[in-house]
């Protein structure tokens, strides 16, 4: 933030020199893009932390009246937490994963709590925490070739960072146990039918979508919309502040299982998880 006769403002995008983030303005829209198309846009740490700040910085700027968060390219909105650097860094290191987990949570207070509606482009697929920064949006626009899919019980975690907090919320009890138990894929028009997205169309056409719904939200009252997005935020609210310290310690705990290491070991083997033999069953 910089200070101008007393007044703080936003930055230039380009002065904060992001490594992982595209961070752009135009005219009244602040469009966050997570770039790392190669690694499926995919969270490091790196990331997660040039995200809040580029959040922050378009909350501070009143010339900003919408933020737009997407993924480069065509193939992943995100994927969620970076397997790679959790493997590196973090398996096995629950003190550790203990200050990641900040930084994540703090990602999402950021989001939930900008002041100014958010919307969510839908680019390529939805996996994991990439779900989860999908949910913490107020809106979302989907490509017709994506899906959504938790994969925490298949991949020895628990989407307790947003997910069990917010999908019953958004679709339900019963769907959100079947999204988190089963781990599946949600294509697009189903996750429209669910109350995942408010609405499908051609990848062509998505940044005009998203445009149309920026310029509806530009022609309302920002204050009467910042005090509606606190109010609807009120269950969210509850539910997370009620679990999320608690998910931030087990996570930590639970980051020394058999479970986390098999799951972390076989995406980085490229093989199937065994979970027979994490559940040790005899033959």
């Amino acid at each position: 933030m910089t200070r101008n006769k007393n007044v703080y403002t936003g930055k230039p995008p380009k002065s904060f020199k992001f490594k992982h983030i595209i961070y752009e303005k135009n005219s009244y829209k602040a469009r966050i893009t997570i770039n790392r198309e190669k690694v499926l846009n995919c969270l490091n740490l790196t990331t997660i932390i040039e995200l809040s700040t580029a959040f922050k910085d378009a909350s501070w700027d009143d010339n900003i009246a919408v933020i737009i968060l997407t993924g480069a390219g065509k193939k992943a909105f995100s994927t969620g937490a970076d397997l790679d650097e959790q493997g590196e860094h973090f398996l096995g290191n629950p003190n550790d994963y203990y200050k990641w987990m900040y930084e994540f949570i703090q990602l999402h207070e950021v989001m939930r709590n900008v002041g100014k509606p958010t919307i969510a482009r839908l680019n390529g697929i939805v996996v994991g925490g990439g779900n989860e920064l999908n949910m913490s949006c107020d809106l979302a626009i989907a490509a017709d070739h994506i899906y959504i899919r938790q994969v925490g019980a298949a991949r020895g975690s628990v989407a307790a960072a947003g997910a069990t907090q917010f999908l019953p919320l958004l679709v339900g009890d019963r769907r959100a146990r079947e999204i988190l138990f089963l781990c599946e894929e949600i294509p697009a028009h189903k996750a429209l039918e669910w109350g995942l997205v408010n609405e499908v169309v051609p990848y062509s056409k998505i940044d005009e979508a998203v445009d149309v719904m920026a310029e509806k939200l530009f022609n309302k009252l920002p204050e009467c919309l910042r005090y509606t997005k606190q109010q609807l935020n009120f269950w969210r609210d509850l539910s997370w502040h009620t679990t999320i310290g608690h998910a931030r310690e087990w996570l930590s705990i639970h980051n020394l299982s058999s479970e986390v290491k098999e799951g972390i070991n076989s995406f980085a083997e490229k093989r199937n998880v065994n979970y027979k033999k994490v559940r040790k069953v005899k033959k």
